[in-house]
């Protein structure tokens, strides 16, 4: 009997499997896209501070829509956030997508998409850092070896763009580690919180705060009339990050979670640097040298080896049961 029911039950299982495969990898490569259009937005006279406000303007209504339902199910289970909950929540929406986001695309003016991805791919590195200096964890040997070889990567590609696009690349570079470090700090703080409330619900919170926290810099540093009136294709491109490289990637990356578990889902992320290699080649008209793609694969061993299980130095959530409608 168990031999005979056994294909039909593990069915459904195989499936959702493969459907967070998927997920998992195309929330990577749109995640990473996001890097393309603000390049594309940089063509219309544009800086990074216009094209971060419309972009999260613009996103705005999405996740208010499931903030409001990831509320009402958090009501229905009594696991709203508390008084403490929010004080964190508004740390970590100014770290996560308001500083990480500001420094990212203002580095994105200064270097190619392909160096931009492969610094912010650094992530699992200085999360381990900060489990380091900060939670006082324990580093095995091979961890250092894996951010060793991490870091050796991206001097590498970091060397062959200064020599094909001159020192501009050093500032660019700065600015794009600075928005690796805060997004890496919001990853080792959201733990607790991740178990508390949920991933969506956090993502949803977060992004309202960052949304707010982008909309004051803006309003303090700008003239607000000098969003209207730009070239229709910059609120074009605008609308496509919003939705399909911010909204979509957030959601289909925590439905992917739920499927695989949280660490074979952020193995799916070492598609989004090497898209990138190429589609900057495509759209931008980038160049690629082999130093670079050299570079690029030293970086993902690196970042494989501390994919591996038991070699993260920080705690990390337990994956999320897939709840109804999700």
């Amino acid at each position: 009997m168990n031999a005979v029911s056994s294909p039909v039950s593990t069915a459904p299982a195989v499936q959702a499997r493969r459907l967070g495969i998927a997920m998992a990898a195309t929330g990577a490569v749109l995640f990473s896209a996001k890097a393309i259009l603000a390049k594309l937005q940089y063509r219309y006279g544009v800086d990074s501070l216009q094209v971060l406000t419309l972009r999260m303007a613009l996103s705005l209504p999405l996740f208010a829509l499931l903030g409001i339902r990831e509320t009402r199910r958090a009501r229905a289970r009594q696991a709203l956030p508390s008084r403490r909950d929010w004080g964190l929540i508004v740390v970590l929406g100014v770290l996560g997508y308001y500083l990480s986001s500001l420094l990212d695309f203002w580095g994105l003016e200064y270097v190619p998409v392909s160096l931009e991805r492969l610094i912010l791919f650094l992530n699992p590195t200085i999360v381990l850092l900060i489990g380091l200096f900060a939670f006082k964890r324990k580093v095995a040997a091979k961890e250092w070896i894996a951010l060793a070889v991490s870091y050796a990567g991206v001097v590498l590609v970091m060397v062959e763009n200064l020599r094909v696009q001159g020192d501009h690349v050093l500032l660019g570079s700065a600015l794009v580690l600075g928005a690796a470090v805060s997004y890496a700090l919001y990853l080792a703080m959201s733990g607790e919180l991740v178990k508390r409330l949920g991933s969506l619900q956090l993502v949803a919170y977060a992004m309202l705060v960052s949304t707010a926290a982008v909309l004051i810099h803006y309003l303090i540093a700008r003239d607000p009339a000098a969003l209207f009136g730009l070239p229709w294709q910059v609120y074009a491109l605008a609308a496509a990050n919003a939705v399909f490289c911010t909204f979509l990637p957030v959601t289909f990356t925590m439905a992917a979670v739920s499927r695989l578990g949280a660490g074979t889902a952020a193995q799916f992320s070492v598609i989004g640097p090497v898209s990138l290699v190429f589609l900057g080649a495509w759209v931008l008209g980038e160049k690629i040298t082999l130093i670079q793609l050299l570079g690029t694969a030293v970086v993902l061993g690196g970042v494989l080896l501390l994919s591996r299980p038991g070699a993260n130095s920080v705690p990390v959530a337990p994956p999320e049961k897939p709840s109804a409608g999700a």
